[in-house]
């Protein structure tokens, strides 16, 4: 039984620069943050589609958009959040029938998600520009 006059001493105030995630962790949260990011921005993914597809005229004006270094670095964006968003669901798919539940094969399959969705982000945006 724990002695009880030894009482652990707790943060009053969470602060967030100071904790420190492990990498599966981290990959986690960008695997939510990119699946938050691709679901906000399907409206204008969507809208990118039409555009494309509606006729000729409307192709032309959807090349002119497209060709925007803004919306270059938005649809970037968005592949690197695909891309790491497939990456990291497959690693969890193989966590949930539990293939590399370890802590070392964790850690290494979480640097291999970044790894892989880094690499095939920058294959695509080198293919974008």
């Amino acid at each position: 039984m724990p002695d009880a006059t030894a009482e652990r001493v707790r943060p009053k105030f969470l602060t967030l620069t100071e904790i420190r995630l492990p990498l599966p962790g981290f990959v986690s949260i960008l695997h939510r943050l990119s699946g938050a990011g691709l679901f906000l921005c399907l409206p204008f993914v969507l809208y990118l589609f039409d555009l494309s597809l509606e006729s000729e005229a409307s192709f032309r004006s959807f090349q002119a958009l497209v060709s925007g270094t803004f919306v270059k670095l938005v649809l970037f964006g968005l592949i690197w959040a695909f891309l790491h968003h497939f990456c990291a669901g497959i690693r969890f798919l193989l966590l949930d029938v539990h293939k590399g539940v370890d802590l070392p094969r964790a850690r290494r399959s979480a640097g291999a998600v970044l790894v892989v969705s880094l690499v095939l982000t920058l294959f695509a945006g080198i293919w974008l520009w």
